[in-house]
């Protein structure tokens, strides 16, 4: 079978500080610029608590609600393990002891260029208060894996937005 395979020049239709928007052929996306990522972590305290954090995200005009995330890179050059360790720490106040990487894939393939690197966190231990840094704003929640389920059914209830993540990692913490 014979492939033909051809190149599609992109063009930069805008350049913001932390985003470019690009037309690829009649593809449309963004793509992130001075990082090379996001880590998300999974993280589960030994007394079965998972822990989630809140953040008013203005793309959706609500409160979010998912696992600790942030990007790899945007603080200097780090591996996504070294910020999976430091994102941990500061949204949520805990420090891990051990960050297993699980995957990698994309945040959403058709808008954007950025991928997500998927953590474990085990060995957990309470260090400082959390809630992130400088301009964030982001409440803790610390919620019995026994009543995730509710908790989240309650806080769509409430009119938060629930990342889909959030169930990759309830996979994943299940295991």
């Amino acid at each position: 079978m014979l492939r033909c395979l051809f190149f599609i020049a992109m063009e930069t239709l805008y350049k913001g500080k932390f985003l470019n928007m690009v037309c690829e052929g009649r593809w449309e996306y963004c793509e992130r610029v001075n990082n090379t990522g996001a880590a998300m972590i999974f993280a589960c305290t030994e007394d079965g608590k998972v822990l989630l954090v809140e953040e008013y995200r203005p793309p959706i005009a609500a409160q979010s609600i998912c696992f600790p995330a942030g990007l790899i890179g945007d603080e200097g050059p780090e591996s996504g393990a070294v910020a999976a360790v430091r994102e941990l720490e500061e949204e949520t106040g805990y420090a891990a002891e051990e960050m297993r990487y699980l995957f990698t894939g994309p945040s959403s393939p058709g808008l954007t260029s950025e991928t997500v690197s998927f953590y474990l966190a085990s060995g957990l231990k309470k260090v400082s208060a959390g809630g992130g840094v400088d301009n964030e704003n982001i409440t803790v929640h610390e919620v019995s894996l026994a009543g995730i389920d509710e908790w989240l059914a309650a806080q769509m209830a409430a009119g938060k937005s629930i990342d889909p993540r959030v169930y990759t990692g309830l996979y994943f913490l299940g295991r």
